[in-house]
């Protein structure tokens, strides 16, 4: 196969979740298509990636110093809602579950791949809480180890902060499972079942 061609399959199957069949399917249907889709996605990728990056807030990404959700005061209810990473917000918007603010950390702790407190996006939470009057912190990491032990830490860091309730997501997400699986009814289920940690 042409050089090029493999170097951009490659660069496809980096993505999350798109393995090298899904690459090679994307590719070879971008470079046959005459409709000049694959144009139109180069130019939009360059315009988008050169404008969007994290809020300065929360992470959420966005192309202002605050995102939108951020900026909007009928998410100021109290709660606030920790996730890995941005796909995860974008999974709570898509079933209309929550309605407060999210957190975006980045991550979570672990030896294995050397992710620590400082790699995080954490530093900022207390003064979120005191500046946002947030009463309730909603955890909703992966129900793994590196998860938990993450939550843990946050509980901690804030252990020094009165009138906080931590949660996290209840039944419904299986031990070990990720967010961006989830259909709407599970992900209700677990958001309405939180329990108080």
């Amino acid at each position: 196969m042409n050089p090029k061609i493999e170097k951009l399959i490659k660069m496809f199957a980096r993505l999350p979740r798109v393995g090298n069949r899904a690459a090679t399917r994307i590719v070879l249907s971008l470079l046959t298509d005459k409709t000049g889709r694959a144009s139109a996605l180069a130019t939009t990728l360059a315009e988008v990636s050169s404008v969007i990056h994290p809020c300065q807030n929360c992470g959420v990404l966005t192309d202002g110093d605050l995102c939108d959700f951020c900026r909007d005061t009928s998410r100021e209810n109290g709660s606030l809602c920790i996730v890995r990473d941005v796909s995860d917000v974008f999974t709570f918007e898509k079933s209309s579950v929550f309605h407060g603010r999210y957190h975006v950390i980045g991550g979570v702790l672990s030896g294995v791949t050397g992710t620590t407190p400082d790699d995080l996006n954490i530093k900022n939470l207390p003064q979120r809480i005191t500046d946002e009057n947030i009463t309730e912190i909603i955890f909703a990491l992966p129900n793994t180890i590196e998860g938990k032990t993450t939550a843990n830490y946050i509980m901690a860091t804030l252990d020094d902060i009165e009138n906080i309730t931590f949660t996290e997501l209840a039944s419904g997400v299986p031990l070990g499972g990720e967010l961006d699986y989830l259909d709407d009814g599970t992900l209700t289920l677990a958001f309405g079942g939180r329990k108080k940690l």
